[in-house]
């Protein structure tokens, strides 16, 4: 189990976490990609420029057809990108845009020529590359940009920019392991692109002990001495043949990672090429981010009038442009200016429909909402017109069914049936339910002495029972028509339906039951019987 880590050394963590990231933010970064379709050899270059530019670049971006450059603008911002390499096709050749975040300029150039990393690597004996190349940065070298032009200057700083700047007396030596060089030809006006791989090694002593430096040993089976190898190195392969002198010996001012290499000691520096090559040339500069006046333009060259006319036109459709948008603000404030108006206007007829509604509400219906007050008044008035008109004095239950609004359906109703309990038998009880509004008829004998009033709309037979309107076959007794769906005979007629079918077995119909001399016609009657 290790030892905790002490505060001391926590802090200094933290400390350089918080160093690594501001210098990470403070480099630039870069988007390499492309617009439009482009071939698979075109898709191939963009991802090995994505290496060289490694590790301050989008190594995985994806890119979709439906995505545009302000896409990629958006994004670039939160994240702190600060170029974008951008790569096209034509029918003319390939191109490539190189834009500074966020308002330019923009550097147009046509690839020429171009190889491809995979080729370049498989054309060398020997390559040296590997994974531990690429967590650095590459030294930026830049040659022939020191003549005259504005636009030669301006491609320079654009390619410093693109890579992080390097104090010489900060820096450490084992971190440069690649390096990028950009030579520009003032005669063919064309920039040549190389990418290499660092390789130091140590001078000033034989092959044979160079071979012995080295991590692979020789082979000394056919030496009788080992002063052979040291001094003649001997049966060396001529590939291991050395190519160094004063163009790439310097005097190294720090160790570097490599056996021999010691600090204030002579070593070799060697290139080897690991791709990809381009050629280059500059075409247009534009001031905007992909837009703006043209500052420069390698084909196309323009008088003072001209590019005067063409500021006036620029300016001219800038101030088209703030006066349409001026006026569309002007509409949109208007618009939502009548639509707050309109939702209040909305709210406010709301609330007056709820208010009308709550006074309709409150409004007192005489007879149905005066049930307290108001209903014993009128009950008053109906005891004091019958004094005045009789001559007696009412009887307690007379108007009790207006105290029983009073008190509500439930109360003065159980002293009625305990009061009528005694009085009425259960055959007067029967001979009020055979009778058509019995109990609200017994209840007018009461309140007005057992004065006889003939029910209306009907005649009173001798027995006191009434005649009931004669119905015919198809109406019941409310007026509406029966629907017979059972197995019934109508004068010889046959009903499929069996529905309301009889259940006995006597008889055939539903209506053969015997009756007197009162008996309805139409109905069919058992043979024999009648």
């Amino acid at each position: 189990m290790g030892k905790s880590k002490t505060k001391n050394q926590k802090k200094s963590r933290a400390e350089a976490n918080h160093v690594a990231q501001e210098t990470y933010r403070s480099v630039p970064h870069s988007f390499v990609f492309h617009r439009g379709q482009v071939g698979k050899n075109v898709a191939q270059l963009i991802t090995d420029v994505r290496r060289v530019m490694e590790p301050y670049t989008a190594e995985h971006l994806k890119v979709r057809k439906k995505n545009v450059l302000k896409d990629f603008v958006a994004v670039a911002g939160p994240i702190g990108v600060t170029h974008f390499m951008i790569f096209g096709k034509t029918p003319a050749g390939v191109t490539m845009r190189l834009a500074r975040l966020p308002k330019g300029p923009t550097l147009y150039f046509k690839v020429l020529k171009y190889t491809l990393m995979k080729d370049v690597v498989s054309s060398l004996k020997k390559h040296r590359m590997h994974g531990k190349q690429f967590t650095h940065h590459p030294l930026l070298i830049l040659n022939n940009f020191g003549s005259n032009g504005m636009h030669i200057k301006l491609m320079a700083t654009m390619f410093q920019n693109m890579f992080p700047s390097i104090n010489v007396h900060k820096v450490l030596l084992n971190t440069i392991k690649r390096c990028v060089l950009l030579n520009y030809s003032p005669e063919t006006q064309e920039i040549e692109f190389r990418h290499y791989s660092l390789k130091v090694v140590p001078v000033g002593m034989s092959r044979g002990v160079k071979k012995l430096m080295q991590e692979r040993f020789p082979n000394m089976s056919k030496f009788e001495d080992i002063s052979e190898l040291m001094m003649k190195g001997a049966k060396l392969s001529e590939s291991e043949a050395e190519q160094d002198g004063e163009h790439n010996i310097t005097e190294l001012p720090q160790v570097y990672s490599g056996r021999g290499n010691m600090a204030s000691e002579q070593s070799a520096i060697r290139l080897t090429e690991i791709g990809p090559r381009m050629t280059l040339q500059l075409t247009k500069i534009q001031d905007g981010m992909a837009g703006g006046n043209v500052m420069y333009h390698a084909t196309i060259s323009k008088t003072e009038e001209d590019i005067q006319e063409i500021l006036q036109r620029k300016e001219a459709q800038m101030k088209a442009k703030a006066e349409r948008r001026k006026k569309q603000e002007k509409n949109v404030a208007q618009k939502k200016k009548q639509k707050e108006e309109h939702k209040k206007k909305s709210l406010a007829g709301i609330k007056r429909k709820a208010d009308d509604k709550d006074k309709d509400n409150e409004v007192e219906d005489p007879g149905v909402q005066d049930g307290g007050a108001g209903a014993a008044v009128e009950s008053d008035d109906e005891a004091e017109y019958y004094r005045q008109a009789v001559g007696e004095e009412p009887d307690e239950d007379m108007f009790l069914k207006k105290r029983r609004s009073k008190d509500g359906p439930r109360g003065p109703a159980k002293k009625m049936r305990k009061l009528n309990g005694n009085k009425t038998s259960g055959q007067d009880k029967g001979a009020k339910r055979s009778v058509p509004g019995g109990r609200y008829k017994d209840k007018q004998e009461k309140k007005f002495g057992n004065q006889e009033k003939k029910p209306f709309g009907k005649k009173q037979s001798p027995g006191g029972k009434p005649f009931r309107k004669k119905t015919s076959d198809r109406e019941n007794r409310f007026g509406g028509k029966k629907k017979f769906e059972g197995k019934r005979t109508f004068s010889g007629k046959i009903n499929k339906g069996k529905a309301f079918q009889s259940k006995s077995k006597k008889s055939k119909g539903v209506f053969n039951k015997k009756s007197g001399g009162g008996a309805k016609q139409g109905f069919k009657h058992k043979k024999g019987k009648g």
